[in-house]
């Protein structure tokens, strides 16, 4: 296919990098001035998405998406179709889509799990909103970026799934942060906390699969000093996104609403930002129920 890509930054250049590997032909267009291997570099978001059969975006709000949008659909061919893989507002993906179908295009919402390394291993999940043509579309370029896609509705819908797994992943993380940061005050050793809870009813991906204790569990970024997977500032902006989307259809989340409430504290008034969301272990470990 001839893909335009637009936003090449941590996770799209890697993405884009994948799909010019596998042999497409692969324009791109970023604010920055990067160069990403088998990557033709446009001028602009508009030539990038000139005569492409798929324009793929990664993006870091909705109101860019938004802004983005309006220089792309006027220059793509009718039928072509627009994949969003940022992780924006449930209304601002809806618009872009109906944006798409005035025009004649197709789109389709596919914000993605998996992080940096799952970027550049090609093993990301993609969450899917869209038609089941517009989804069909994008599936061949999905299986190459990467382990799985799953078609979750209509548009927006994918953009829903993602929140939603994000405040789970946020609520999860500061659970078993918390926990560690407990059972080091209680004298428990670590990795006998973690041998008891990885295979017990507290386990959790947090927990076994991205451990935020040093030395404990597989590699995760915690044995890397903290640098992040994820970063803090990164998990905030989806927590809130959580929010904003229960406001809207008046949905009771008072977890997600006090995990927003620890990560803002975190980034914004303490040394969370530009750290991993699983940072927020040394944060316990320092802290005290009298400094709530």
């Amino acid at each position: 296919m001839k893909i335009g890509f637009i936003g090449l930054g941590n996770m799209g250049g890697p993405m884009a990098a994948n799909l010019a590997k596998e042999g497409h032909e692969v324009m791109g267009f970023d604010m920055a001035d990067v160069q990403i291997d088998g990557v033709q570099m446009a001028g602009s978001g508009a030539e990038a998405a000139t005569g492409a059969d798929v324009v793929i975006t990664m993006l870091p709000n909705g109101q860019i998406l938004r802004s983005v949008a309006e220089d792309l659909v006027p220059a793509m061919t009718k039928g072509a179709t627009l994949v969003d893989c940022s992780t924006v507002d449930v209304d601002s993906a809806r618009a872009v889509a109906q944006q798409c179908a005035d025009a004649g295009l197709q789109f389709v919402d596919a914000p993605v799990s998996g992080g940096i390394g799952g970027a550049a291993a090609g093993t990301l999940t993609f969450m899917a909103g869209g038609s089941q043509g517009a989804f069909e579309a994008a599936k061949p370029l999905f299986d190459i970026m990467g382990q799985k896609a799953v078609h979750c509705g209509d548009a927006g819908a994918g953009q829903a799934a993602k929140i939603c797994n994000n405040m789970i992943l946020g609520i999860t993380m500061i659970g078993t942060c918390e926990a560690f940061a407990l059972a080091d005050k209680l004298g428990l050793d670590r990795q006998k906390m973690f041998d008891v809870v990885s295979t017990s009813s507290g386990y959790s991906w947090s927990m076994n699969a991205y451990c935020p204790a040093p030395g404990v569990g597989p590699q995760s970024p915690a044995d890397n000093d903290y640098k992040p997977g994820f970063a803090s500032e990164l998990m905030l902006k989806d927590l809130r996104l959580s929010q904003q989307a229960a406001d809207s259809v008046d949905a009771d989340t008072p977890m997600g609403a006090l995990a927003q409430a620890l990560y803002a504290v975190f980034v914004e008034d303490e040394d969370g930002q530009g750290k991993d969301f699983s940072a927020m272990l040394p944060r316990f470990e320092k802290s005290s129920r009298h400094d709530r």
